[in-house]
């Protein structure tokens, strides 16, 4: 019989897995460390309208979060940088199940965004075997840029290298990657041998599972070419073999394990607010955050301004075991301002006060994270509740 979960429950189960709202935590690097391993990746990303998207997803789960632990665990070869779904931080210990990304590509099984440059790519090698670790600019080209974005041909054959696992990237240098040969960057000690087919699944499947409670079979290949069917394949053998549990949710039928159902029995911290990224860990998969939270979500600065909702970088809100809102909002670093654009409140929100009093507690650690002093109140839809949340933040905007 497939036991049923109430969406309230479901919820619950997704957040207590995500680690949000965040519980008490030891040393700040270590829970830094842990929250890495835990969630599995964290997704890096270029754009700075507030902190960068790894800072922020570790933040929200270590509140006492430095973006300098990033660079201390790279160096301290804790974590590597690689791809999940997308550019990544990646926890070092499961440095063996990127391979079968990197064996794919480098045998052109799998083929990569770049059109593969082979003597370039012979000659990016031997220059960084000879002189070291190098970065892009590093590589003076004075012909003309190709391809859709406009890269460098040695640019491109640096990522081709990185991504086939020649090349590693032990360091940034002002958010510009540092590229090295994989001998010399990973530590001996590291185990590098393929995971085959079967095991590959598992840790897909087991991954997934720990950071986010419940999964259905094209959520754990999430963009992973080709998985789908040997992900689908394994946790079929998983449940015959009782490792794990099927539950219905809605109608949606999703698997999950007895320790991640044994996650309901611990307490959710309702009460306090998180300001998420749009690249959260747990937000990344729209379909799934519509039907488990019904919450419709579309990150807009990719889309013409004329067409935009919401806003450029709408941040969504979550309180009370529900995403609630979306806050767009940029910094100013200049004046040490955040400015909140416009703070959009989800239809079924009610207890606006207590919703308001959780948000001031959270903007103020949230002012800090990013080096601002001062707040700014745009937009409020609905609009007739800016002057009562003007009245609880006050004290951020003097």
């Amino acid at each position: 019989m497939i036991e049923s979960l109430s969406p309230q429950q479901a919820r619950k189960l997704v957040l207590l897995s995500q680690r949000l709202p965040p519980t008490r935590q030891g040393n700040a690097i270590a829970a830094t460390l842990a929250a890495i391993e835990h969630l599995g990746y964290i997704q890096i990303d270029t754009i700075s309208v507030v902190q960068r998207a790894h800072h922020h997803t570790l933040w929200n789960r270590n509140p006492r979060y430095n973006p300098s632990h990033l660079e201390q665990l790279l160096a301290e070869q804790q974590i590597f940088e690689y791809w999940s779904h997308a550019a990544a931080y990646l926890p070092l210990r499961d440095f063996r199940f990127s391979l079968p990304r990197k064996q794919a590509l480098a045998t052109g099984v799998q083929k990569h965004w770049y059109e593969r440059d082979e003597k370039m790519m012979a000659l990016v090698l031997q220059r960084i075997a000879a002189e070291g670790p190098l970065m892009a600019k590093d590589f003076d080209y004075p012909g003309e840029k190709l391809g859709e974005w406009k890269t460098k041909p040695a640019k491109r054959a640096l990522e081709s290298l990185f991504m086939q696992g020649d090349l590693m990237v032990p360091r940034r240098i002002n958010f510009h990657k540092v590229y090295d040969l994989t001998e010399r960057v990973l530590p001996s000690h590291i185990d590098t041998r393929m995971p085959d087919t079967e095991e590959y699944a598992r840790f897909l499947i087991n991954r997934y599972l720990r950071a986010n409670g419940l999964a259905q079979p094209a959520e754990i290949a999430y963009l992973l070419n080709g998985v789908k069917p040997l992900v689908t394949a394994t946790l079929k053998e998983m449940l015959s073999a009782g490792e794990l549990l099927q539950v219905s949710v809605a109608g949606q039928c999703y698997y999950t394990s007895s320790a991640s159902l044994e996650l309901l029995n611990k307490p959710l911290a309702r009460r306090k607010l998180k300001i998420l990224s749009p690249f959260d860990n747990l937000l990344i998969q729209r379909k799934r955050m519509k039907a488990l939270f019904g919450f419709d979500y579309l990150i807009e600065c990719y889309l013409p301004e004329a067409k935009r909702r919401y806003g450029y970088f709408s941040l969504p809100l979550l309180w009370d075991g529900k995403l609630v809102a979306r806050m767009d909002c940029k910094v100013n670093r200049g004046e040490s301002l955040l400015h909140i654009h416009h703070l959009v409140l989800e239809p079924s929100v009610s207890n606006t006060d207590a919703l308001f009093l959780a948000l001031r507690q959270e903007l103020a650690a949230f002012l800090q994270f990013n080096g601002c002093q001062k707040l700014r109140l745009g937009r409020i839809s609905p609009a007739k509740l800016k002057p009562a949340l003007l009245r609880v933040v006050e004290d951020l905007t003097s």
